[in-house]
């Protein structure tokens, strides 16, 4: 089979099995098709099989080499992504039987048991009956002898831990838990076993569900500690975190904890820069007809805390516990909720475990964690372990205190997000810059990700208008977000002020730069002016009365104004990249 310069297909529009016969007749880009076509599926078996994403990439890696070399073996052009799954397969668990990784599965590989892809997450273990539906087709999988061994050995020490973690039920609870997981038995047919009320029944099965959730939770972090004890690794690991460290400079809790973070690399970078570079002092959410206080941070944290980093150069990882919606303002809630014994009523979350793993790792290479709701729904750092105690060394907005490792994750939101500095780049001011104004310019124009309750961007300003008019904006929630936003673009005008100095040092030859960095400084300087009026009529945390007449009007006008300025201001920035693009 021959193709020509002129007379070359479209690799994309084929079937699998003509992209098969190309390669086989050594043509790359066909295979390159292949893998670009289905890599995420051979991604997502090898992880369904290794429970852990390192490992799979490997695998993967390891098994398309073993697919592209042996192509000509493959009779039936139609089974290529069956073939390379039998390739996945023995590659894994030959990786697995050769590792140590095997002996430490137990719960772990738990983790992923509930979703047919395998990828794990915090749903998993809230659906038992995924669980139990697997086990059975493992079971009659094994009966038909088409179960390899390896999956035999899995299937069995699920059930086995299953049934040890099932323990923690009364006698009653226990039975009507197995009756329905074990025995596959109907609510209405286990009430009239155990002659109770389907209401009951159901009472009893849910509660019984959120028990054994619990108690897998418990044992996986004390598996995660023995695992650490015998490997001889428990230990007390805490930064140097002292001085300005235990300061806050901005209401940005995340830039915060970002500029924390840095000052343990080799980037230690000001604020003002930490908070343009990374986009912080160009955004704006707001969550219309009240202005809730969850609008500053009403975005998905992975996606932007990440994107922030990588435009300073560095590559992170997070865990990702967060719950859906925004929850309510815990300024308003009884302070006994807030307070650290309330915590031993909330569940332990779900991604406790990984979230460890992940503080144990970075904390050891000398890097803090960034890390949500540790005492109270903002950002903070953690900077320290110990292992005996199970104690994390933490500071949040100026709060220095330790937190036991089973309450990351059980403050009043309930909610748990780390992420750690993975590594780095070599990366200019020019191209930090670059990649910062497509990250404002994005927010700016609505195309950041945000909670769907929030609006985003220049539009957001016409939500809070309408808000203003509407007149049922909560004094609390509105009066944060002012404070945010007075203060972001306060860090804006100074980002550009030391972009004016930074720059004739690296980029000499581009002065004219220079004056669109002072324009952009006056415009977020003429925000901040107005900012500061809001401010004054809102202060936080009392929030002033903007639901009054003379209040609501005035403030229209200021924020007619900002947003006026805020056109201007991404004319600028949009003006700015172009020359950097140049």
């Amino acid at each position: 089979m021959e193709t020509t310069a002129d007379s070359k297909v479209q690799w994309d529009e084929m079937e699998d099995r003509e992209l098969v016969k190309y390669a086989q007749a050594g043509e790359r880009e066909a295979f390159g098709e292949l893998v670009r076509r289905h890599r995420s599926k051979v991604y997502g078996y090898a992880r369904a099989i290794t429970r852990e994403s390192y490992l799979a990439e490997d695998v993967v890696q390891d098994a398309l080499i073993r697919a592209f070399m042996h192509l000509g073996k493959l009779v039936d052009v139609e089974r290529f992504l069956p073939w390379v799954h039998r390739i996945v397969r023995n590659q894994a668990y030959t990786r697995l039987r050769g590792s140590s990784a095997v002996k430490e599965q137990t719960f772990t590989e738990l983790e992923g048991v509930g979703r047919a892809d395998g990828t794990g997450g915090s749903d998993n273990w809230g659906n038992l009956d995924s669980i139990l539906g697997r086990l059975n087709r493992s079971a009659n999988e094994a009966s038909a002898g088409s179960s390899v061994p390896e999956e035999r050995i899995l299937q069995q020490e699920t059930l086995r831990v299953l049934t040890g973690i099932i323990q923690c039920l009364k006698p009653r609870e226990r039975l009507i838990f197995e009756s329905h997981f074990f025995d596959q038995l109907s609510p209405q047919e286990i009430a009239n076993l155990f002659q109770l009320s389907s209401a009951n029944v159901y009472q009893i099965i849910s509660r019984s569900r959120k028990k054994v959730i619990q108690e897998k939770i418990r044992i996986t972090v004390d598996s995660y500690i023995k695992t650490r004890r015998d490997l001889g690794i428990m230990k007390k690991k805490i930064l140097p975190y002292e001085g300005s460290l235990k300061e806050t400079k901005t209401w940005t809790s995340a830039a915060d904890a970002t500029y924390k973070m840095l000052q343990f690399t080799d980037r230690k970078l000001s604020l003002p820069m930490v908070m343009g570079l990374t986009g912080h002092a160009f955004r704006i959410n707001i969550i219309p007809n009240n202005v809730h206080i969850a609008g500053p941070t009403a975005y998905f944290f992975g996606e932007v805390l990440s994107r922030g980093l990588h435009n300073i150069g560095f590559h992170s990882k997070f865990v990702d516990g967060m719950s859906d919606g925004i929850g309510p303002n815990t300024n308003l809630l009884d302070p006994a909720l807030m307070e650290k014994g309330a915590m031993s009523k909330c569940s332990i979350h779900q991604e406790l475990p990984r979230a460890l793993d992940l503080i144990h790792s970075s904390l050891d290479r000398g890097y803090p964690v960034l890390a949500w709701d540790i005492f109270f729904p903002e950002f903070g750092t953690l900077y320290g372990y110990d292992d005996e105690t199970r104690t994390l060394y933490a500071e949040e907005c100026g709060r220095v205190d330790t937190l036991p490792y089973e309450n990351l994750g059980r403050s009043v939101m309930e909610d748990l997000f780390v992420l750690v500095i993975e590594g780095s780049v070599d990366i200019t001011l020019r191209q930090q810059l670059r990649l910062a104004l497509e990250t404002a310019v994005e927010q700016y124009e609505g195309k950041e990700s945000v909670v769907p309750t929030a609006v985003k961007g220049i539009a957001a300003y016409d939500a809070w208008l309408e808000s203003l008019q509407g007149r049922q904006i909560e004094p609390n929630g509105h009066a944060y977000n002012i404070e945010v936003l007075r203060d972001a673009r306060y860090y804006a005008a100074e980002f550009f002020k030391e972009l004016i100095t930074a720059w004739p040092q690296e980029n000499g030859e581009e002065p004219e730069l220079t004056g669109l960095f002072e324009e952009a400084n006056m415009l977020y300087a003429g925000m901040c002016e107005r900012f500061n009026v809001l401010h004054q009529m809102f202060p936080f945390p009392v929030g002033g009365e903007p639901n009054l007449e003379d209040q609501s009007t005035k403030a229209i006008t200021l924020v007619q104004d900002i947003k006026a300025l805020e056109i201007k201001a991404v004319a600028k920035l949009k003006e700015i990249y172009v020359k950097l693009t140049k």
